[in-house]
């Protein structure tokens, strides 16, 4: 029998598809993430299919156990606690072991977090990078940021409540101030997207932290802004980022070092060369 990867709703109830209740109510069982969670959707429903719990912390042990059930006659379908199985939830192990053992693998498609978000962001869709979580320690972050730098599809992630603080300042840093989407409580009573730019993202999260379950939507990099940088006196361009006040000197120096290959140490010596000329220039045109 098959194994089914069923999608289920981001939040709103009503976004569960008529192929997925019906393959929920004529399955043998419901591996789930949180057998709670999932049989408050079921109860809605009026399904009674009995669930089994197949989460991160028993993943390798209960994909053996379900496959062995589906090899004796039994179809599974497997559900997270929302959205589409595999996605930044666990399913790939079962997956991989169900087709090993030659059992037919079903996707019954449904809401997603990601393409949610992608889609009513306003930025570039033709092309995008979803990289899930980021890891949650700053070194390990700021690293995987790097990576990304250069990237230059949108680039897709989530994140949670408490960390997105740190995700937005390091992004801000690394990445340079790129158009950005926050995506927060999709589907959902309070659902909300705060756009504009990583720095008004930024002030927004200062004057009100927002809360609940978080898509952070990213402009890829334009490799035609690294080419109109030479330019663009290094002074200007940081007198640009700090124009409004919402970044300070010092972060500017270090996106424009950035940007540009500079250690930040070279690019305020430059900084300070074109000030000093600035200001002589001035003195000289006010000389009678």
């Amino acid at each position: 029998m098959p194994l089914y990867l069923v999608a289920t709703p981001i939040g709103n109830l009503e976004d569960i598809t008529l192929r997925a209740l019906r393959v929920l109510r004529e399955s043998s069982l419901i591996a789930c993430e949180d057998t709670r969670h999932t049989r408050l959707l079921l109860n809605h429903f009026g399904i009674a299919t009995p669930t089994i719990s197949y989460h991160e912390h028993n993943e390798r042990t209960r994909a053996t156990e379900l496959v062995e059930r589906m090899l004796g006659g039994a179809s599974v379908a497997l559900v997270s606690d929302a959205g589409t199985p595999g996605i930044s939830d666990p399913a790939y192990r079962i997956v991989q072991a169900a087709l090993g053992a030659g059992i037919r693998v079903i996707p019954i498609p449904g809401p997603t977090a990601l393409v949610a978000a992608l889609v009513a962001a306003g930025l570039p869709t033709d092309s995008f990078l979803f990289v899930g979580f980021l890891p949650p320690r700053k070194m390990a972050r700021r690293a995987r940021l790097e990576e990304l730098r250069e990237v230059r599809p949108t680039i897709v992630l989530y994140e949670a409540p408490h960390r997105i603080r740190e995700t937005i300042d390091d992004a801000l840093e690394i990445l340079g101030d790129r158009p950005a989407v926050l995506a927060r409580e999709l589907t959902k009573l309070h659902e909300q997207f705060r756009r504009g730019t990583l720095a008004r993202l930024r002030q927004m999260h200062e004057a009100e932290p927002p809360r609940g379950e978080m898509v952070l939507v990213i402009g890829g990099h334009d490799g035609s802004l690294m080419d109109d940088i030479p330019a663009i006196p290094l002074a200007d361009e940081v007198d640009r980022l700090t124009a409004d006040g919402s970044v300070g000197r010092n972060e500017a120096l270090k996106q424009v070092a950035r940007r540009r290959g500079l250690a930040r140490r070279e690019a305020y010596r430059i900084y300070l060369e074109e000030r000093m000329i600035a200001d002589d220039t001035n003195e000289d045109d006010c000389t009678p």
